[in-house]
């Protein structure tokens, strides 16, 4: 049985040419127009995953994205937000909400299909073990020990800065606001707030020397590990 994804968008051309795409990837494509549409199909076909653009007609996106979350049978429905271009609060708004990632218009269909799948792939796998040692690219962090290595060489990092480091490589791939880092986060030897979390992000870059590439700043929103 295919995974059937729900895609809630006002514009008649963005819809065909999701489904047109997202159905050569092997998903069934079910489409709704307005919010109130969207909210109904998602009762009646359960989806495995939930395209929904930001600016709709009536209940916008958002609304939308709020009253799934708030639904007890698809609170864990994976969302991915819809954006035009220069609509970074919204994306923010979204993330906070519980929207697992975004794509802005005008977006490449490759792009979204990789996306689709890599949340459903995300969302649809075991629990994290928060205590597993996490290896990438000669950047090792063992969270029972609290030690991080780069290159096989150990590196001092305050204990915010560990917790930050750890929270995003928990999750590679996933964007996260500045205001749910610092809600993953909670440092006890510096005052996390969202503007704080740019002081931290470069400090801890810095330490990581070349590796600290792999965090990623994405402009407007947050930040991610690479993924």
């Amino acid at each position: 049985m295919k995974d059937v994804i729900l895609v809630v968008d006002d514009e008649e051309d963005i819809r065909e040419l999701v489904r047109y795409n997202v159905t050569k990837s092997d998903y069934e494509v079910v489409l709704a127009a307005t919010g109130e549409e969207g909210l109904a199909l998602a009762q009646q076909v359960r989806p495995a995953l939930i395209l929904l653009d930001i600016m709709l007609p009536g209940v916008d996106g958002l609304e939308v994205c709020r009253r799934l979350k708030a639904d007890p049978v698809l609170r864990k429905t994976p969302i991915v937000m819809i954006s035009a271009l220069g609509e970074e609060k919204d994306i923010v708004a979204g993330l906070e909400l519980g929207a697992d990632d975004y794509v802005s218009k005008p977006f490449s269909p490759g792009v979204l299909v990789a996306r689709i799948k890599s949340v459903i792939r995300r969302t649809g796998a075991d629990p994290v073990d928060v205590e597993a040692t996490l290896s990438v690219e000669g950047l090792k962090i063992n969270p029972t020990r609290r030690e991080v290595h780069v290159h096989n060489q150990l590196i001092e990092l305050t204990n915010t800065e560990f917790k930050l480091l750890h929270f995003l490589m928990l999750s590679p791939g996933v964007v996260y606001t500045r205001t749910q880092i610092v809600d993953g986060v909670h440092g006890d030897d510096y005052p996390v707030t969202d503007r704080s979390v740019d002081v931290q992000v470069v400090g801890l870059r810095k330490k990581l020397g070349d590796v600290g590439a792999l965090i990623e700043t994405v402009r407007g929103v947050g930040y991610r590990f690479k993924g």
